[in-house]
């Protein structure tokens, strides 16, 4: 039959997701607004294009046993990922919608008196943590904590792997929302309130180590030497965790697979400190893929110019890799959608400010 998995989703047997239609008049509403978006003769260019942007729908189900019980049936998200890291972040300055009665509008505001001036808010992530090989989970009420102060923080959490902030999710996750708000400026038919953006990245991810040097860098990547000439040299990008300076000089690097293009960093810290060894030693195991990791930085080290060299090694994100990320940004949440002649001015303003601390926690 079928049952929830466990993130508590209700699951079909076939791979889709169930939501149970909610009382009138929002659930009706919801399915009003599905059977609008994916009518088989639907040619309105504005919601095709939306289409993109939602779970595909299937149409409604019930249970034989509850033939009375409305479920949605819908596309899950998270079916492709191995260790999917989730995040529902509420978008709008209100959550409340025009027909809100003044009760219900005291309600929601004093859920989360912020939600006009940030324009989201964080209703719950799942993330995990590669290092530990176990997810970490935060609910409403950590986003309800959120202030204008800490929200940038509070988001990056969701990016972090236990060893690193995904860069690459990150503005992977930027250009997604940018689409929907690029659609959202083009469209004066609906408004949306209560919505939520669902995302949902691969947490997991296999490694491999490489052995870097003078040779490899020039003849491989076409690396000039008078690069080289200085000391070692180090390709890098988001994905390398872990360094380790060897006996002879020579650098290892452990990095994701399926990256295009690697950057350069000159490495003279450690020729210069040759008496002062920095070791992370690695292993990869193939088994339960967690690394195991000993690590032994002297003062002289962190006093000297080896951890911001690090520091890049582990936060730096090419521009090349923005694509490699697997993630999805979805819009959820529909029993709030009216008709409407003009732009969804409160949407759009907490799709730019959402935009705006990605963006921030890029450059950082």
């Amino acid at each position: 039959m079928y049952g929830k998995d466990k993130g508590g989703i209700l699951q079909h047997p076939d791979g889709t997701v169930l939501k149970q239609l909610q009382p009138p008049p929002r659930g009706p509403r919801e399915q009003e607004f599905y059977n609008k978006v994916y009518d088989s003769d639907c040619c309105d260019s504005i919601l095709l294009e939306l289409r993109e942007h939602l779970p595909k729908y299937f149409g409604v189900w019930s249970p034989p046993t509850a033939p009375n019980d409305t479920y949605l049936k819908l596309e899950d998200v998270t079916r492709k990922f191995n260790k999917p890291c989730i995040m529902d972040v509420k978008i709008g300055q209100k959550s409340y919608d025009p027909y809100a009665s003044a009760e219900k509008i005291q309600q929601q505001v004093s859920k989360y008196p912020l939600m006009e001036e940030i324009g989201f808010l964080v209703l719950g992530m799942r993330v995990y943590h590669v290092s530990s090989d176990s997810y970490e989970t935060q609910n409403q009420h950590y986003g309800r904590s959120l202030t204008k102060e800490t929200v940038k923080d509070g988001i990056s959490k969701f990016f972090h792997s236990g060893y690193c902030l995904r860069k690459d999710v990150v503005a992977a996750s930027i250009q997604k929302v940018e689409k929907i708000l690029e659609w959202f400026e083009g469209q004066t038919q609906l408004n949306f309130y209560a919505s939520s953006l669902l995302f949902v990245y691969e947490g997991s991810y296999q490694v491999t180590t490489v052995r870097l040097s003078d040779v490899t860098l020039a003849e491989k990547r076409g690396v000039s030497k008078g690069l080289l000439s200085g000391g070692d040299v180090l390709e890098y990008n988001n994905n390398i965790h872990v360094i380790n300076s060897t006996e002879n000089g020579k650098i290892e690097a452990s990095v994701s697979k399926g990256l295009s293009k690697f950057y350069a960093l000159h490495k003279k810290a450690c020729s210069k400190r040759h008496h002062s060894q920095l070791s992370l030693k690695v292993e990869n195991s193939e088994q339960d893929n967690v690394w195991k990791t000993s690590t032994c930085i002297t003062q002289e080290h962190l006093n000297g110019n080896v951890l911001p060299q690090l520091e890049k090694v582990f936060y730096h994100m090419p521009a090349e890799t923005k694509e490699s990320a697997n993630v999805e940004v979805r819009m959820i949440d529909f029993a709030h959608v009216f008709p409407s002649n003009t732009k969804d001015e409160g949407y759009i303003y907490g799709l730019k400010n959402l935009i705006t601390v990605l963006q921030n926690i890029l450059d950082n």
